[in-house]
């Protein structure tokens, strides 16, 4: 039975009057001066929603005793603190609390640590917003569409401003302690929304100035390969991006950038000019070693012949390598004296005109990797002669990023022509295709309903896919896991996780593998089949109706009499006829009926 909750309002007053005329009640001035100050502190302090401190007393099963110095002590409810902090507390400790109720049922009064706390974390994150200082928290969860931080309050991080560069996995952040930028408050919607992105931006800018203004000319410092482009690399050195440009990378010449450095590669570079405003630097990694042309030898001079490399071939003449680093060229007007050599290519047989007879499609053979690029790499079959193997054609089962991921310039590699197109100048190469297609196969290794065991080796926001021991991945929806767990994979799996799943599809044309986690196929109980409910006959046939049916029924028998012997055929091709016969009679008595039915009516009235 539920307490009743008893209120001073519902007494009446009872004034009595206790001979106070013959008490000689006197208090002098410093006496009452004490008593009002008394009264109106107890007053001021003790309001209904006024944030006050308190002694923790003694912590119990259901809450927090808490001494406020009132007539008696207050209770707050144990669920309003965080295992972390009843941890940390102990009787003793002051903490800070709400005044919800004087009094309740049992006398005690009510108090609220987490309104408090609220109170207290709305002050402190409207202080930093109207700051425009950044907010640190933990992010707890992920929500649709970015992810829930705990500030003291909980605010809302968007998934487009969680980082500089685009952010596809959100789980990777739960967990983590980040600072972020208060874009928006609105307290009384209780709504924060704040931009990690915001905060790293303006931190990377507060990096520039300060570099910027320690940078000088001829300064060495270290950097991060952040980019690699057909002109040069881009190199962060603390938050502020420089430009090597290709010239700049060696003394002697270079095809690509990419054949000296790799994207996340850490180098010396030497500043050589920077623009302050425009926050450009120019950067350089030959102006670190010694000129080769300041150390040339002397044989090397102005009518001496000498010999030496040809290094490349250009429309305009030859450049040929007489030292290390140091090339000279050869113009093609210099070529021959009595010879009018309009193309370089004169000089020498061409490659292509014989790649049918030296290779064939189906060859293995063996070559050195002479570019990567970001759609395969390319293998140097001849001088002159290059085959290019797709990304596409790297691996049958592997997901590339980039091909510089897993090769290396120089790098020496296996492959099988696939196909040669002379007119084109073309030859595609494969690796992947040195091995069998494990998805050939996959139904017989693999059949519907067996059960595998695989490892997780990515988890999507709409699954999670597997890898089998044949390297093939199978996909674990979420529609599936909800309906057999209850849960989605990020709820259920971890990566590198290994558990057995039983192959419930194959889609070997497109290359898709569905799994479950119920080991056993569900046996579906056979459905039962209503009868189906007939149409209930008149019982009472007027007369003529019966009257009709007898009529057609004669007339049916004489035509039967009359005409013993039918063709099967003939009787097919009477069947419409009848139908129509029976058709028409059906609406002659249905239409007799309601004649009849509606005479019967109008006599009843």
């Amino acid at each position: 039975m539920a307490k009743e909750l008893v209120r001073p309002e519902q007494f009446c007053t009872v004034k009595m009057k206790a001979g106070l005329d013959s008490i000689a009640l006197q208090l002098n001035d410093e006496l009452q001066r004490e008593l009002d100050a008394l009264y109106k502190g107890a007053v001021e302090t003790f309001q209904l929603g006024k944030l006050i401190k308190g002694t923790v007393v003694a912590i119990e099963d259901n809450g927090v005793l808490v001494d406020i110095k009132y007539k008696s002590r207050g209770l707050v409810p144990r669920y309003e603190f965080g295992e972390h902090e009843l941890k940390k507390l102990h009787a003793g400790d002051e903490i800070e609390v709400i005044l919800d109720q004087l009094e309740d049922t049992d006398g005690r009064i009510v108090l609220s640590y987490e309104k408090a706390k609220e109170m207290r974390a709305w002050d402190a994150v409207t202080k930093l917003f109207e700051d425009g200082a950044p907010a640190e928290g933990v992010v707890t969860h992920k929500v649709k569409g970015g992810l829930n931080v705990d500030i003291g309050i909980p605010a809302f991080l968007p998934g487009s401003q969680i980082d500089l560069q685009r952010v596809t996995d959100f789980d990777q952040y739960v967990g983590q302690t980040i600072k972020a930028c208060i874009l928006k408050l609105n307290k009384k919607r209780g709504n924060v929304i704040i931009s990690r992105r915001k905060y790293l931006h303006d931190q990377r800018s507060e990096d520039r100035k300060k570099i910027l203004e320690t940078l000088s000319e001829g300064q060495v410092i270290q950097g991060i390969v952040k980019n690699i482009t057909n002109y040069g690399v881009f190199i962060d050195i603390g938050g502020v991006d420089g430009l090597l440009h290709i010239t700049d990378m060696t003394w002697g010449r270079v095809a690509h950038p990419s054949e000296m450095v790799r994207i996340g590669d850490s180098i010396a570079v030497k500043v050589l000019s920077f623009d302050k405003n425009n926050e450009k630097i120019s950067l350089g990694l030959k102006q670190l070693q010694t000129n080769p042309w300041d150390q040339i030898s002397p044989d090397i001079a102005v009518g001496n012949k000498t010999k030496g490399k040809i290094s490349s071939i250009t429309d305009y003449g030859l450049f040929i390598e007489v030292a290390p680093e140091v090339e000279g060229l050869v113009h093609i007007s210099e070529i021959s004296w009595t010879d009018r050599i309009t193309d370089l290519k004169q000089l020498g047989k061409n490659p292509w005109e014989t790649v049918n007879e030296q290779f064939k499609p189906g060859q293995t053979l063996k070559g050195k990797i002479s570019n990567i690029t970001d759609f395969g790499i390319f293998v140097q079959l001849l001088p002159g002669i290059d085959g290019l193997v797709h990304i596409s054609d790297l691996s049958w089962t592997e997901h590339i990023e980039h091909p510089s991921d897993r090769y290396k310039l120089g790098q020496e590699v296996e492959a099988v022509i696939l196909g040669i197109d002379k007119d084109s100048k073309k030859i595609s190469l494969g690796i992947k295709q040195l091995s069998i297609d494990p998805w050939e196969k996959v139904a017989e290794q693999y059949p519907v309903g067996s059960v595998v065991e695989g490892e997780i080796s990515k988890i999507t926001n709409f699954g999670a896919f597997v890898r089998l021991p044949n390297n093939i991945e199978g996909l674990m929806h979420n529609t599936v896991l909800s309906q057999e767990q209850s849960k989605k994979a990020e709820e259920f799996f971890t990566v590198g996780q290994k558990a057995q799943f039983r192959i419930v599809n194959i889609n070997k044309e497109e290359r898709k593998l569905a799994l479950s986690t119920l080991l056993e196929e569900k046996k579906q109980e056979p459905k039962k089949v209503e009868p189906k409910k007939t149409e209930q006959q008149p019982k009472k046939e007027s007369s003529f109706a019966k009257a009709s049916a007898d009529a057609s029924e004669g007339k049916q028998q004489v035509q039967s009499k009359q005409q013993p012997k039918v063709v099967a055929k003939k009787e097919k091709r009477e069947e419409p006829q009848q139908q129509k016969v029976r058709g028409s009679l059906q609406i002659a008595l249905e239409s007799a009926m309601q004649k009849s039915d509606k005479n019967n009516k109008d006599e009843d009235q």
